[in-house]
């Protein structure tokens, strides 16, 4: 894994340099587009150089990309994007950032799902229902990678890239909970009865979510309570948020809560009362300076990653149709699920469906998605759902991420 690590790291570093120096775009995406040139060549490899195909083909399978980000990179990269976001400015948005990280999740994944089942049905693919749930669920949650790494090339309002980050923060986790208690069902049919696997789903919330955020605090409050008391060692500093999120990790998968919702905590806990935006003292330019780094090798590796094992996958014209068609029903569940909350809410705005419209086109998908297609099995209609996720993935972040910032333009110009 090692190798394969190594060798994933340095295509990004390389074409982090070339997006650099020419092509200018938001790094994931010219990461993204790349590593799609890249595939070019190497699929045409396959008969003239079949040894090298193989030897790419090993490095994609060994990095292991499920692994990889849910139990590795993830949280890393959430609590680098925790760290620098505004509590004072998130408390002031938390009751829409809460409703579009439940209710919004919750509404998407039956919309999306009931309605890829029928699409499935109308092209002859055979897609049961709960599997259709399972993808409503995985691809309903937006990516706070992807939505982070793009919002800061996008030219928004303070007050509504806020609402774009925090939801995509806390709805990931919201999102895999969602998940974890389809998939629950799914393979419990008729071995537990209702009452039994409705107590098991709260069980399950309790244990993710709430576990989660509780765990957060602590070990966020732990942590800042050490870095305090550093402030003549920045490097020692930097080791405990390192600790914080490594060995916090670890807790979370052997208590069995939401990793990806502790670190978000922790984050926003250490981030906010250090001050860390401030980068005044020693120790605030240091944790500063190593986690904007880390952020930005970690997002190369993942995009990377994504436009890599693209060339992994078999589509045929089924998928590719379903695949279009989900398109369009993700983003028509995506702005049901923002307008349906947004309008429990007192807002000022003379306009809402300008906000409205952005959420909508501003809620990207990303490597979250996949991971969690990856961790389905056959049984469960892997086959499907990864490639249809695939192609909403590469949508989002290429198309919607390259024009979000010419929509906020012509919205509000």
């Amino acid at each position: 894994m090692f190798e394969s690590f190594s060798i994933i790291f340095t295509i990004a570093a390389l074409f982090n340099y070339i997006n650099y120096k020419w092509l200018k775009l938001p790094t994931t995406i010219g990461l993204m587009i790349l590593s799609l040139i890249l595939i070019i060549p190497i699929t045409l490899s396959e008969k003239v150089f079949p040894e090298f195909y193989k030897f790419f083909c090993d490095i994609i399978v060994n990095a292991d990309f499920k692994t990889l980000l849910l139990n590795g990179i993830l949280s890393f990269l959430l609590f680098a994007g925790a760290l620098h976001v505004n509590l004072g400015a998130l408390a002031k948005e938390k009751k829409s950032i809460f409703l579009f990280a439940t209710l919004g999740v919750l509404i998407s994944t039956f919309l999306v799902g009931g309605l890829v089942f029928f699409a499935a049905q109308l092209i002859g693919l055979e897609l049961p229902f709960l599997h259709a749930l399972l993808f409503g669920a995985l691809i309903s949650p937006t990516d706070p990678i992807a939505v982070m790494a793009i919002l800061k090339e996008a030219n928004i309002s303070k007050s509504l890239g806020i609402k774009i980050e925090g939801e995509s923060l806390f709805n990931d986790g919201i999102g895999v909970v969602v998940f974890s208690g389809i998939l629950l069902i799914a393979t419990a049919m008729g071995e537990h009865n209702i009452t039994e696997l409705s107590t098991e789903i709260g069980t399950l919330f309790l244990e993710e979510a709430v576990g989660g955020l509780v765990y957060g605090l602590a070990i966020g409050f732990l942590g800042l309570k050490f870095i305090q008391s550093l402030k003549d060692n920045p490097q020692l500093a930097v080791m405990i948020t390192l600790a914080v999120v490594m060995g916090g990790t670890a807790g979370a998968f052997m208590l069995h809560i939401s990793a990806p919702l502790a670190m978000v905590v922790a984050g926003l806990l250490i981030g906010n009362k250090i001050n860390i935006n401030e980068d005044k003292n020693s120790v605030q330019k240091a944790i500063n300076s190593f986690w904007e780094i880390l952020d930005d090798v970690f997002n190369g590796i993942l995009f990377v990653l994504i436009g890599l094992a693209i060339h992994l996958l078999e589509f045929n014209t089924s998928y590719i149709l379903l695949g279009i068609l989900a398109i369009v029903i993700v983003l028509l569940a995506r702005f049901i699920s923002v307008l349906l909350p947004y309008s429990l809410l007192k807002h000022e705005e003379k306009k809402p469906i300008k906000t409205i419209a952005i959420l909508t086109w501003g809620g990207l998908r990303g490597g979250i998605s996949i991971a969690l297609a990856l961790s389905l099995s056959e049984e469960l209609s892997l086959d499907i759902i990864l490639h249809i996720t695939y192609i909403i993935v590469l949508f989002s972040i290429i198309v919607q991420g390259l024009s979000i910032g010419r929509v906020v333009k012509k919205l509000y110009s």
